[in-house]
């Protein structure tokens, strides 16, 4: 299914144009959902009769981590943590932790949700961040994995959907903060 789409962020304001983009699906609202329940359910069985904190990479991971959160059936206790590292379409190279975690995790069993495993940079980075709080367990959750543009190893130890190296917006994920409330996953393509 291929939509259009009029982005205020591509209006080209010096020569007064705008470039209408279309969207391809790539990952249906329905799937998404099953994925997520599915998740959940192994995450709730993996941590049953253990307390459990959520840190989830925002802004990113804001509209999975939320629906992942009301499926999961076991006590969790929910942070954040802000970092930056895309311009536009590109990765920086460079990852900066724009905030902190507000919670005690020390001794504390901690799933990292983010919204894609990309290069791997900012996920390895959050993690070795949260690690010097000294929490018992650290294990992290991507709805998407494109392991074709790792950087650096790493595996997630929860995955939704694997996908090929396309750059993908929706759910969540955005170009330049647009597209984020996109109820499935799609393409950009012009």
């Amino acid at each position: 299914m291929t939509m259009e789409y009029l982005d205020p962020a591509q209006v080209d304001k010096r020569k007064n144009t705008s470039v209408s983009e279309k969207l391809e699906i790539l990952i249906g609202e329905r799937d998404i959902a099953q994925k997520v329940k599915e998740m959940a359910a192994k995450i709730s069985s993996d941590y049953a009769g253990r307390h459990l904190s959520i840190v989830f990479i925002s802004n990113g991971a804001i509209i999975f981590a939320a629906d992942l959160i009301r499926s999961i059936e076991i006590p969790l206790r929910i942070d954040s943590i802000r970092t930056s590292s895309y311009s536009g379409e590109f990765s920086t190279g460079n990852v900066k932790i724009m905030s902190q975690v507000k919670l005690d995790i020390k001794d504390r069993n901690i799933l990292v949700v983010d919204d894609i495993i990309d290069t791997g940079r900012t996920i390895v980075q959050v993690v070795a961040h949260l690690s010097s709080f000294a929490p018992s367990d650290i294990k992290t959750c991507a709805l998407l994995d494109k392991p074709s543009r790792r950087e650096v190893p790493f595996v997630p130890d929860y995955i939704g959907f694997e996908i090929p190296d396309l750059f993908v917006v929706g759910y969540g994920l955005d170009l330049d903060e647009y597209y984020r409330n996109l109820p499935h996953i799609a393409v950009i393509k012009t």
